[in-house]
């Protein structure tokens, strides 16, 4: 049997069925979006839905090529797909225009091409084959420093571009990295640092009393003593070491409640005692029973703490100031709708005025009177919301959840590590651009400005996901080919 008849009997059809009808879905949204009554053909190239009708076309082009390369040829220059990946976002830094506030697109000619989109396809690739080293296990923290620092190279010189939103992406690593045996402690680490930086911005502003604290750093510590007593009673199994630690948060509250009528006490400075001699409690007892259970809890009690105060700074000092108001309104520290806080406010209007089954095909008043910007973009699901309703949205999402199940489904399939290590990253990488996405248009998330996966409008992107996800199904009919 040729080469030929073999590729095209191992590809998986299947997903390229979701990727057509999610591209399809986007192209029409994308003409909804844009719907001008004085250029009304979905075919016009000079307007959106022309050009992405070209970028379509571009892309299964791109995605053709992908199919006939040696599947081999992946594996084998993935270190230098990604160190030209590293030098091309160096070069952007430099060369890149100014385009509202960020330096991340290259402009050649008509054609403006973001290589952050390219950079999440090459680290895929560079940790796919670290990863499938011989014997390469993630064991322990040790085991985590190469992959982080691989995640972490293209994420700090897209930061520096300016694009925020499109170095976040680089996070959703983290999930392949738990499926590859990263401790999900790991997770919980994260997940908890959000929370804490919730607490401390959107609390800290309230004071207990005037000049005696604030009601977020209180809470901030008061949940370090939570997961201290949790981490001892449930994981380590010492109940009465936990019940101690109970007794003795109760004796300094009792004290300092005491010493109240005399003294004037500051709120913040005796939370942050509490949570030092908490640590100092775990100290003595892993040193002298040396239980080597409690190191973990010490130093993740002091890095919260650290943390807690240093959010200040993250989010004075580090955000950019309209990365501050988006913040501030979605956790309703401000309310700004005709400002920072109107594209939200738009979209939710319009998908709230989509109802169940929306105004139909190209009859939405939100999105043909341009009330939301960037709705061909960033913004898309909202023209999918008020014109298909509640039914449309679903539909959408899930396509989106049959083509995910389908690359686990491929992932799980995979003998060869390499395949299976980026077939996660793949699915890694759309989940958390559709989990942000939808939640940034609900108003769920902060406005980070990245693109729904092959829907939004617009070449670069769509080449980028498509270029990811093409290189999987040409991995996928590798095995396939090796098989027969």
């Amino acid at each position: 049997m040729s080469k030929n008849v073999s590729i095209k009997y191992a590809i998986d059809w299947t997903t390229i069925f979701y990727f057509v009808v999610l591209v399809l879905m986007g192209w029409i949204s994308v003409y909804g979006a844009s719907y001008d009554f004085d250029q009304a053909s979905i075919f016009d190239f000079s307007q959106r839905a022309g050009k992405q009708f070209i970028w379509i076309l571009t892309a299964l082009g791109i995605g053709g090529i992908i199919l006939l390369i040696d599947s081999k040829m992946f594996s084998i220059f993935a270190y230098v797909i990604y160190g030209g990946a590293i030098l091309l976002l160096i070069l952007t830094i430099f060369v890149a225009p100014d385009i509202k506030g960020s330096r991340s697109w290259l402009v050649l000619g008509p054609i403006s091409f973001q290589p952050a989109e390219l950079a999440k396809v090459a680290t895929s690739l560079a940790l796919a084959k670290f990863m499938s080293a011989y014997n390469y296990r993630i064991k322990n923290w040790k085991d985590l420093v190469p992959l982080g620092l691989i995640a972490f190279l293209p994420l700090t010189l897209i930061i520096l571009q300016k694009e925020t939103g499109s170095a976040l992406v680089f996070v959703a690593f983290l999930l392949m990295f738990y499926r590859e045996g990263m401790n999900g402690i790991v997770l919980l680490i994260g997940t908890f640092a959000i929370f804490l930086f919730v607490i401390v911005i959107r609390l800290g502003i309230i004071p207990i009393q005037i000049d005696r604290g604030s009601l977020g750093i209180v809470l901030s510590m008061l949940a370090i003593l939570v997961i201290q007593f949790g981490y001892a009673f449930f994981f380590a199994r010492n109940k009465k070491e936990a019940t101690f630690l109970l007794f003795g948060i109760a004796g300094i509250a009792l004290v300092m409640y005491i010493l109240n009528f005399w003294f004037r006490i500051n709120y913040d400075i005796i939370a942050v005692i509490t949570v030092l001699a908490s640590c100092l409690y775990w100290f003595f007892i892993e040193i002298f029973y040396r239980f080597k259970k409690y190191w973990f809890i010490i130093f993740f009690s002091l890095g919260s703490l650290l943390f807690s105060f240093s959010s200040y700074y993250l989010f004075e000092k580090v955000l950019e100031p309209h990365q501050q108001i988006r913040i501030k309104i979605l956790l309703n520290m401000e309310s700004d709708l005709t400002g920072a806080g109107y594209n939200v406010n738009q979209s939710k209007i319009a998908i709230g005025s989509g109802g169940f089954l929306g105004k139909g095909f190209l009859n939405g008043t939100q999105t043909k009177l341009k009330y939301v910007p960037e709705q061909d973009t960033d913004f898309i699901f909202c023209t999918v919301g008020e014109e298909h309703g509640f039914w449309g949205s679903t539909l959408v999402l899930f396509v989106y959840w049959l083509l995910f199940m389908r690359i686990l489904r491929m992932a799980e399939r995979q003998r060869d590590t390499f395949n299976r290590v980026y077939a996660y990253c793949v699915v890694s990488i759309l989940f958390f651009h559709l989990m942000i996405n939808i939640g940034m248009v609900l108003g769920m998330m902060p406005v980070i400005g990245i693109p729904l996966p092959f829907f939004s409008y617009g070449g670069s992107s769509l080449w980028g996901f498509t270029i990811l996800l093409f290189i999987l199904l040409r991995l996928d009919a590798g095995r396939l080919e090796r098989m027969r």
